[in-house]
């Protein structure tokens, strides 16, 4: 057994050195894109990056895979973005072109940046997992409030009630009311009536307040009833409340202001002067 594992050693050791000799093994990514310094081999590692990146972006969309997995499927896509954006940065301080800018932007499909936390996002099968669907719902939109406009458009004169008697059902009801409401109010004159002939002794003082209660009064002066029998015959008077100028008053005052303007116009300012000299010394 010894024999035999020293052989395999020995083989595999000679064939480690062959290829290390003929340049086929693969040379690893550098941990930081600083450490590399020649631009083709940075292009190659971020195609690298993205080439992984394209794999796991494709397994993640298999829901079966399980809760766990989905999860940490979708943390090395994450790191593996962050890392493409390092060799982007380095790409462009070594004189290559700006990825960042030309490259390709990634759409909705591919994932979702969750709100409140940039940079982190979901893809595939992590969308839909539990507590991560309820971060990209959104609330309903309000509906649009209407304008006064709009408002005042659908108003008119049913809004007021003035056709509520048009349908003949509303005026038979009111008049139904309006009769009990009479008959309830008269029995109710009728006891209060009874009771106070109880109280009074008799009916006496009762009926002469019912026979003189429309009855004139006699201190009642003439001019009191024409002023009366005037109002009646014209119901709708109109009284002044400032003092109103006669037809003279304005006809002197337009005639005075007509002057002042002529006046004003012709006059020279020392006939003006003489002229008010002449009004005072005449008390005028």
């Amino acid at each position: 057994m010894a024999r035999n594992a020293e052989k395999a050693m020995t083989a595999l050791a000679r064939f480690r050195q062959a290829q290390l000799e003929e340049g086929k093994v693969k040379e690893r990514r550098p941990f930081l894109a600083s450490q590399c310094n020649e631009l083709p081999k940075a292009e190659k590692w971020r195609r690298q990056i993205i080439s992984e990146i394209s794999k796991k972006v494709a397994q993640i969309q298999n829901a079966g895979l399980g809760e766990f997995k989905i999860r940490d499927l979708n943390d090395e896509i994450n790191k593996l973005l962050r890392e493409k954006g390092h060799w982007e940065v380095r790409i462009k301080e070594l004189g290559g072109p700006d990825y960042a800018r030309i490259g390709p932007k990634m759409l909705d499909q591919d994932g979702k940046e969750v709100p409140g936390n940039k940079g982190y996002k979901y893809f595939g099968a992590a969308k839909d997992l539990q507590g991560v669907r309820e971060l990209f719902e959104k609330e309903p939109v309000p509906p649009p409030r209407k304008t006064r406009a709009e408002l005042m458009k659908d108003i008119d004169a049913e809004y007021y009630g003035y056709r509520d008697e048009d349908d003949g059902v509303l005026v038979p009801l009111e008049q139904d009311c309006e009769k009990l409401a009479i008959a309830k109010a008269v029995q109710k004159w009728k006891a209060d009536k009874e009771l106070r002939l109880v109280g009074d002794g008799g009916p006496e003082k009762d009926t002469e307040e019912d026979e003189h209660i429309y009855r004139v009064q006699e201190d009642e002066s003439d001019e009191e009833e024409g002023e009366k029998i005037e109002r009646e015959d014209n119901p709708q008077t109109f009284m002044a409340h400032v003092p109103v100028p006669s037809q003279k008053e304005i006809e002197e005052a337009l005639l005075r202001r007509k002057k002042m303007e002529l006046l004003q116009k012709y006059a020279s300012e020392s006939l003006m002067a003489q002229s008010e000299e002449a009004k005072a010394l005449m008390g005028l």
